[in-house]
């Protein structure tokens, strides 16, 4: 609970920073945008006194968001792809990055803040994932071996084009095939485990879009989720970043990720990631 109520106050402080900035006039019509990134990083030594040990890493990645806006409805689809790879010399290739994010959500706009919606969400990744600490290194995840699939409907408030948030009631599919964990509560007999597990609940989502200078840009998601058997239990996944781009080709980034789901672990979560590479806007 301690880690809901961080994040909530981060976002709200985002939010009051985000308030700040003014609104604009809503242009009709679809408006794209697509950026697609490669980051690498490679050392080599020889006869090196000092020590070190020869390592490449390379991390790939395609975000955006195609949005269709008419006078009473708001079609927004988003997308974010990445996959990356590290290697030092005593060891293989292994995996670093690995998201599949898929969002949709139709909103119709009644001409005023609070506006019903519905959409659809699909999480899960591309390649098998690995328990890098155990000795035989065994495989824990695999593509649509966890794949999360939620559908919701409820009204979205959006006071300003930089800041929005919904919640709704919501219907979440947690598909496995191999990892059984997964979709099962702690403490449940293998014998009892199940493949798919289907579960309603509510959701809130909140997203901030804040570009706060003219090369750089913050851009933050807390998402919950609570069935209606455990409301107690809340799943919270929450991801923010700062892009600065230092000219057409090269941008820099910081992003951090945390994920509290007490069916896979009672611990949170977290991930963070310094990037500095190669970036190009394809749309």
């Amino acid at each position: 609970m301690r880690t809901v109520l961080s994040m909530v106050l981060f976002f709200a402080v985002a939010a009051t920073a985000v308030a700040q900035q003014d609104t604009t006039t809503l242009k009709l019509g679809w408006k794209h945008k697509s950026v697609g990134a490669l980051n690498l990083t490679q050392v080599s030594f020889a006869n090196w006194a000092a020590g070190g040990e020869n390592a490449f890493a390379w991390t790939g990645s395609l975000e955006g968001k195609s949005t269709d806006e008419q006078v009473v409805t708001s079609w927004e689809n988003a997308y974010k792809f990445a996959y990356g790879q590290a290697k030092l010399q005593s060891t293989g290739l292994r995996k670093t990055d690995d998201v599949l994010d898929i969002a949709s959500v139709l909103t119709y706009t009644m001409g005023v803040y609070v506006n019903p919606y519905v959409s659809a969400t699909l999480k899960t990744q591309f390649g098998t994932g690995f328990d890098y600490a155990a000795p035989e290194i065994p495989a824990v995840s695999k593509f649509w071996d966890p794949a999360y699939l939620q559908q919701s409907l409820g009204v979205g408030y959006q006071p300003l084009p930089e800041l929005k948030t919904r919640v709704g009631a919501a219907l979440r599919e947690t598909f496995t095939s191999e990892f059984r964990t997964y979709a099962n509560d702690p403490g449940t007999p293998v014998s009892e485990w199940i493949k798919t597990r289907v579960e309603g609940g509510l959701e809130s989502i909140t997203e901030a879009d804040w570009k706060f200078a003219p090369h750089m840009v913050f851009l933050a998601k807390l998402e919950l989720f609570s069935p209606f058997k455990t409301m107690d239990k809340i799943i919270v996944r929450a991801d923010a970043g700062i892009t600065a781009k230092v000219n057409e080709y090269i941008t820099t980034g910081l992003s951090v990720s945390f994920i509290n789901d007490w069916r896979v672990t009672p611990r949170t979560q977290s991930k963070q990631t310094l990037a500095l590479g190669l970036s190009y806007a394809l749309l």
